[in-house]
């Protein structure tokens, strides 16, 4: 397991966790130090994941929202208005993953809930410091959402498949 499928882990448990996580338990688990540990809760949080450090353990502080995985398709000029959908709707761009034969699941945070927060992104998609991850998979990928109801999130889907780029309600959760 490497960092990022370790890391990937514990935002996992953490949000799933009804009570906070200790470091050490944590550390144990994936059989690495606590400083290791702290690290990652430290790349994390710069990720944009709002951990708290409690006596117990570290929690996720979330407002109470709802997700969905989106399989969705499109061109690198659509880009900006798919995220401009989500966006405007009221919903957060939580990241963006794809499933690759040889590689399996590759996925990035994005953590896209503001037009400030797409304009930066678009601009570093413009300046060639990273292709888009949809570009190995032949455009389709998929984006965990979240909003705050599910009519939210009705909207958000409706308007991706309205433009086209909606292929399928992969999953649902809390």
């Amino acid at each position: 397991m490497n960092g990022n499928e370790r890391r990937e882990g514990i935002v996992r448990k953490i949000k799933q966790s009804e009570q906070p996580i200790s470091g050490t338990k944590l550390a144990r688990e994936y059989a690495v130090s606590r400083q290791v540990i702290v690290q990652d809760i430290a790349l994390i949080r710069a990720h944009g994941y709002d951990i708290i450090s409690t006596n117990r353990g570290y929690i996720l502080n979330t407002p109470n929202t709802l997700s969905s995985v989106l399989k969705v398709s499109h061109t690198d000029d659509d880009i900006e208005k798919e995220l401009q959908i989500v966006v405007d709707l009221g919903g957060t761009v939580v990241d963006v993953f794809v499933w690759h034969k040889a590689y399996g699941k590759i996925a990035c945070p994005l953590n896209i809930d503001s037009r400030r927060k797409i304009d930066e992104f678009i601009e570093n998609i413009k300046s060639g410091k990273s292709s888009p991850l949809k570009n190995i998979t032949s455009n389709y990928h998929y984006h965990t959402i979240e909003a705050k109801d599910r009519k939210t999130l009705h909207l958000i889907e409706t308007a991706l498949e309205a433009q086209g780029f909606l292929i399928e309600e992969v999953s649902e959760g809390k």
